[in-house]
């Protein structure tokens, strides 16, 4: 199969029949063996119903029902895991990503080797303030501390081989983030892509601006996973030796000032609790004792995890 186009949704029942319609006739103009995984991520409205009836039409349509709302990051990961194409093709599904651009992207692929190709969405119908500008300092922190050079991590609009998607775990809210997981995985041909942007057709937006503070908060996570997640005990261990060190000269350095008012200068010496050294000291011990602790327990996790169940599928078709 040359092509999976997997296609996270919720609440598009608008756009689900033209978008379909558009897909297939992309498929059919260049004789593409595919399948479109439609992943309904908990919609209240009758985008279920609408795949169920694209399925009996077109048996290159299939469809994962998740049993409640569980985000867009477990839906591409469930769709990944059923994906059988060479090339795994992401897009949303309100209209604003052309499948007109499938074809090149797929070359991309296919032609000059990239593991991974990004849509860039170079001119965006957005409102400046509400989503460009938040989303220009998101993509430059991002380029910053994940060191992937993509202008637009946000872009659903992406193509992967099918080693790629089989071989990284896409979880929490880490969808903006593939490129730099995939990177990690050791998939480094990363390229880049601009493609039309257009403007929402049916409904509304179903991210606010909490998605960029989100999005932040990912990309510490992202960037101590990217460094320390196989080994957290470099870390907290490193951290716990150096506050565990400063204590205890802070407590030598104490016992020596006692001793030489007490035997050199021959002045009463105060208690040592009385000195606010001491508290410094005892703090310090007890954190880098904490963080030693916590490196520690992070490696056993580490080796004894076992991946757990992030989203219930209650309904698939065709798969």
């Amino acid at each position: 199969m040359n092509l999976s186009i997997i296609i996270p949704l919720l609440n598009e029942q608008e756009s689900l029949p033209e978008l379909h319609q558009w897909i297939v006739k992309v498929m059919t103009t260049h004789n593409y063996s595919y399948e479109v995984i439609f992943i309904d991520d908990g919609s209240t409205d009758e985008s279920w119903q609408i795949i169920e009836q694209l399925s009996k039409e077109n048996p290159n349509v299939k469809g994962i029902h998740f049993h409640t709302n569980f985000g867009k990051s477990q839906a591409l990961h469930a769709g990944f895991a059923k994906a059988k194409g060479d090339v795994i093709i992401t897009m949303d599904a309100d209209l604003q990503d052309s499948p007109e651009e499938i074809p090149d992207l797929y070359n991309m692929i296919k032609n000059q080797n990239f593991d991974l190709v990004s849509g860039w969405k170079k001119k965006r119908y957005d409102s400046v303030v509400g989503k460009n500008l938040p989303s220009k300092l998101f993509n430059w922190a991002a380029r910053k501390t994940s060191g992937v050079q993509l202008n637009d991590f946000n872009c659903g609009l992406k193509a992967y081989k099918n080693i790629v998607v089989k071989n990284i775990e896409v979880s929490g809210e880490m969808h903006r983030y593939i490129p730099v997981l995939a990177k990690n995985a050791g998939f480094g041909k990363i390229g880049e892509k601009v493609v039309i942007h257009q403007a929402r057709k049916y409904g509304e937006s179903k991210f606010g601006m909490s998605r960029f503070i989100n999005g932040f908060l990912d990309l510490i996570t992202i960037w101590f996973l990217s460094k320390y997640g196989k080994r957290p005990m470099h870390l907290f261990g490193a951290l716990g030796v150096i506050m565990f060190i400063i204590g205890f000269l802070a407590t030598f350095l104490i016992i020596g000032i006692k001793l030489m008012k007490l035997f050199v200068f021959h002045e009463p010496t105060i208690l040592v609790a009385a000195n606010p050294l001491f508290y410094i000291a005892l703090t310090a011990m007890i954190i880098g004792s904490q963080l030693f602790l916590a490196g520690f327990l992070g490696e056993i996790i580490l080796r004894t995890k076992t991946n757990e169940e992030r989203y219930k599928i209650s309904k698939e078709v065709n798969l």
